[in-house]
C-alpha cells in the first residue's frame, strides 16, 4: 500500500462523536513512550502527523486522521504513565474503554510493545482484557534497532514464550523500527488485506 494522503479529522474524548463508521478503522495504543507517535508519522511519511514530545503521555485524546480518503488511523492516548494524577487515569481509561467497545468500524487494534522490555504486567493484563471482550488486535514491535541481533532474537522469544504460558496462540505480530522504517511495509499489506474484507 503506498499512502498518497494523510490528513488530521478530529479530537474527541467521546466515541459517539467519532466520523462516520462506514470508513475501516485502524487504531494504535502502547504504554507511554513506547514510540507510538513516531510509527504513526514512520508509516504516513508524515513528519509530524502525530504529535511526538520527549516527555511521556502528551497523547491525551483520540485522534483521527483520513489515509487515502479511505480508511481511519487513530492516535489512542498511551497508558501506564505514572506521573498523573489517578483521577485522569480514570479518565483515560473510561476514554479508551468507550471508545475500543463501542467502535463497530474497528477493523484492528495495534498494541506496541518496546522489544528492549520483557513483557510487562500492564502490557499483559490489556491484551487479556481485549481478547475477553473480543476487540481484534495485532501486537507491534518497536525500536528493534536498539538491540543487537542476538539481544533482539532472545526478547522476541522470551516474550513469546511468555505469552504461551496463557494463551493458546498468539496475534499477528509485527517488528519495526520507526527510524529505521523496517517493518512498517508488513503493516500497511496488512491494513491493505483487511480493508479488503471490510469492503466486501
Amino acid at each position: 500500500m503506498n499512502i498518497r494522503k494523510a490528513s488530521f479529522v478530529i479530537s474527541n474524548t467521546n466515541y459517539k462523536i467519532c466520523p462516520n463508521v462506514n470508513k475501516a478503522e485502524y487504531a494504535f495504543i502502547g504504554r507511554s513512550n513506547v514510540g507510538k507517535s513516531s510509527l504513526i508519522n514512520a508509516l504516513t511519511n508524515k513528519r509530524n502527523l502525530a504529535k511526538t514530545s520527549s516527555t511521556p503521555g502528551k497523547t491525551q485524546l483520540i485522534n483521527h486522521f483520513i489515509i487515502n480518503e479511505e480508511w481511519f488511523l487513530v492516535d489512542l492516548p498511551g497508558y501506564g504513565y505514572a506521573k498523573i494524577s489517578k483521577a485522569l487515569r480514570a479518565k483515560f481509561h473510561t476514554m479508551i474503554s468507550d471508545y475500543l467497545l463501542n467502535r463497530h468500524n474497528l477493523v484492528c487494534l495495534f498494541v506496541l510493545i518496546d522489544i528492549r522490555l520483557k513483557l510487562q504486567d500492564i502490557d499483559k493484563d490489556f491484551m487479556q482484557w481485549l481478547a475477553e471482550n473480543e476487540i481484534p488486535f495485532s501486537i507491534i514491535f518497536t525500536k528493534i534497532d536498539k538491540l543487537g541481533k542476538n539481544n533482539l532474537a532472545r526478547n522476541i522469544a522470551d516474550f513469546k514464550n511468555s505469552m504461551l504460558l496463557e494463551w493458546e496462540s498468539l496475534p499477528e505480530i509485527f517488528i519495526t523500527s520507526s527510524s529505521k522504517k523496517s517493518g512498517l511495509n508488513k503493516i500497511l499489506k496488512y491494513v491493505e488485506k483487511l480493508n479488503l474484507k471490510f469492503n466486501q
